[in-house]
């Protein structure tokens, strides 16, 4: 019982100390590839599997673009001296294991895409995620912007978030496309 005990401390210790790790890696540049990514699922666009999702892929991909270019926008108008570090566990466990569920969360409006999604809209969009993943390098480490579901996010925690949505979203066009 107490060696059960032991594996269970040292596993919520080391849950710990892989969240710290994951959620203060504080490079933008993990972003780059998932951009690369996104440009090249653009010729999908049109493509639709209702068993996988409700919307297209163009839908996805302005999704991630609104996402990544709205949040950028908020931390580079935060102020650093608002942050209060806090504890979330949907946050913890979200962000450290790379993991949002499907169909739970409803996006926010400022968010959402338009009806009519044009391919030249999603280009722009895409140009302005890659500045703006250039920009979050300079920004304070306590930029900082609220989810409505993990609470108060500094860049770092930030950056780690846009990651694992845009991948979460990622995963969906990639089921769609190979179903």
């Amino acid at each position: 019982m107490k060696k059960r005990i032991l594996i269970i401390v040292l596993l919520f210790i080391a849950l710990f100390f892989y969240s710290k790790l994951k959620m203060n890696q504080n490079n933008p540049e993990v972003l780059s590839p998932l951009l690369i990514e996104i440009e090249n699922s653009i010729q999908y666009r049109d493509r639709k599997n209702l068993e996988i999702s409700k919307v297209d892929i163009a839908w996805q991909l302005d999704h991630i673009l609104k996402t990544i270019n709205r949040i950028t926008e908020v931390l580079e108008s935060s102020n650093p001296k608002d942050y209060t570090s806090s504890t979330n566990a949907m946050r913890i466990m979200s962000l450290t294991t790379g993991y949002i569920p499907r169909g739970r969360a409803q996006s926010p409006d400022v968010v959402r895409p338009p009806e009519i999604i044009l391919t030249e809209d999603i280009y722009t969009q895409l140009k302005e995620a890659k500045a703006n993943a250039i920009k979050l390098k300079q920004l304070h480490k306590d930029s900082n912007f609220e989810h409505f579901v993990f609470g108060q996010l500094n860049k770092a925690q930030t950056i780690r978030f846009i990651e694992v949505h845009t991948k979460h979203h990622l995963k969906i066009v990639n089921d769609i496309l190979n179903n």
